[in-house]
């Protein structure tokens, strides 16, 4: 998954780089059959009403744009995309109740007659909506697009949809616990007002709020289309929600990738546990680059000397929090900068990073600083928040997933077990959650992903996100799948960026347009 919320676009990229806090902490989440020459063909003819999951109302299409101020609608009709939305129970266990509505957009297919079939996509998350994404994901398949029915569906609260919204004043539960067991104390008080004020405000749909209801969800969508079964492309969360998607609903899907690879075993104790070290390293990476562009932006002419600056800012923040224009970083906040900034390892993202610290530094040397426009979107959404619904639903979905220990005091232990040797990242990434004080899930959170199936897996060897080991892991499990490994990258997220040369871009578009895994694993170097 990736981290909560502050967005700020770095490039326009084929997929354009976020920092989110709620979208750089999920950053993290989520067998013996031979390898078939195909995979299973989409049908090219009308289903018939014999799969009793098709029985289901077609979707009525429309114009994407809602209104004037649309600017995603209107670059979806401009390019031929249509919309619809879904009505869908509320509670799949009590399809008469209450209902909502899911989102859809679709980019049909430009060639026909050599339509393979529909596929649906998920950007990551949780909280993510796709449909701003469509046209990105075509971008990334070049030719193969022309081939597929391309469906974006925003997941239930999320993007287009009727919003789950806890009223926060911060986009982001996410803070460090600090270096005292005051600060922790401070911290688990935080975390339960959040809570306390999501129960409070939309209690009623918390329930409801999981990755389980949002594959529900995905196979609707599946059977209002009238197929048997889709391809399936899913980043970081989206990992994670297409292999509960397989687990929930085996034989539904023909070819499916996975970027950025969840092992579904691994979520538990909560969604961040044990990514201290993949984090310390891939900071290290990106100071090797801050040290060699000293001239411009004076954070160290080593790594060390990097590191040794960030570590003096947080030192700082401690004895008085940095004034950053009208905002005040603390020590619970600061440490989320290490952290949120990782995961694009690409020059441009690398430069904007370094120009964060080096504001930073000057409110720490001097006293105040005045941030730029990137700095003020993330302080802003961190801070200040504007009581938007991206930190509630990414939260409630998360403590639906991942609810990890109701005992803080597990915490604090985890906590202090790390402290000693990762004294910025232990504190950040075992503190206490909003989900120790969450209404306890409708159902058994975490879903048993034991469904052999082909799949094409993609990871990189440093990616802070989600640790290879996972992506290596989830592969073991499912040996009909084939593992794209990307060495020497520090990035969360591979297919479909400009980030290396065409190793992955090729043999992901590949397989899409074969159905034909590699004959083995393969390795790309960016």
């Amino acid at each position: 998954m990736q981290p909560p919320a502050a967005m700020a676009t770095v490039s326009d990229m084929t997929f354009t780089f976020r920092v989110r806090f709620g979208r750089a902490v999920a950053a993290a989440l989520l067998a013996m059959a031979a390898l078939p020459t195909t995979a299973v063909a989409v049908p090219q003819t009308p289903t018939t009403p014999t799969d009793p999951s098709l029985d289901h109302r077609p979707l009525a299409w429309k114009t994407c744009a809602r209104g004037p101020d649309d600017d995603t609608g209107k670059a979806l009709d401009t390019a031929g995309a249509q919309c619809a939305d879904l009505t869908v129970p509320l509670d799949h266990a009590t399809p008469g109740g209450r209902t909502i509505g899911i989102a859809v957009a679709r980019l049909r297919a430009a060639d026909p007659a050599h339509r393979i079939g529909t596929l649906l996509y998920n950007m990551g998350g949780p909280g993510d909506p796709a449909i701003e994404s469509l046209l990105s994901v075509g971008a990334a398949m070049g030719e193969t697009a022309r081939r597929y029915d391309i469906v974006g569906v925003d997941p239930r609260f999320t993007g287009r949809n009727t919003p789950l919204n806890c009223g926060w004043r911060t986009e982001t539960y996410f803070r460090s616990a600090g270096s005292d067991r005051a600060g922790f104390e401070r911290m688990r008080d935080f975390e339960r007002g959040l809570a306390e004020q999501c129960r409070d405000r939309a209690g009623a749909l918390l329930p409801y709020a999981s990755t389980r209801n949002a594959a529900r969800d995905m196979d609707a969508v599946r059977a209002a289309l009238g197929e048997r079964r889709i391809s399936y492309y899913g980043v970081s969360y989206g990992t994670y929600l297409g292999e509960v998607y397989t687990a929930m609903f085996p034989g539904r899907t023909d070819r499916v990738v996975l970027d950025g690879v969840h092992d579904p075993s691994r979520l538990a104790p909560w969604a961040e546990y044990g990514t201290e070290q993949v984090n310390e390293d891939a900071l290290r990476h990106w100071a090797g680059w801050a040290a060699a562009h000293d001239r411009t932006y004076g954070l160290g002419a080593t790594a060390d000397a990097v590191l040794a600056t960030l570590d003096g800012i947080q030192s700082a923040a401690v004895r008085r929090p940095l004034a950053i224009g009208p905002y005040r970083v603390d020590r619970h906040v600061a440490p989320l900068f290490d952290y949120a900034v990782l995961g694009d390892d690409t020059e441009e993202g690398d430069a904007l990073i370094a120009g964060v610290f080096r504001t930073l530094k000057q409110a720490a040397d001097t006293g105040h600083a005045e941030p730029d426009a990137f700095l003020t979107a993330f302080l802003a959404a961190t801070l200040t928040g504007d009581g938007s619904a991206y930190g509630s639903t990414q939260t409630a979905y998360l403590c639906a997933d991942t609810p990890g220990p109701r005992d803080t005091e597990v915490h604090w232990r985890a906590i202090e077990r790390t402290r000693a040797r990762h004294p910025l990242f232990g504190p950040l990434l075992n503190n206490v959650t909003p989900c120790s004080f969450w209404p306890r899930p409708e159902e058994r959170p975490v879903t048993t992903v034991h469904n052999n199936i082909p799949a094409l897996m993609v990871n990189a060897t440093g990616d802070p996100r989600v640790p290879y080991s996972e992506a290596r892991q989830m592969h073991a499990r499912w040996p009909a799948s084939r593992l794209v490994t990307v060495t020497g990258s520090y990035r969360h997220g591979v297919y479909g960026t400009d980030y290396g040369d065409t190793c992955v871009n090729d043999t992901v578009n590949a397989y899409l347009a074969t159905g034909r895994l590699p004959a083995a694993d393969l390795t790309c170097s960016p």
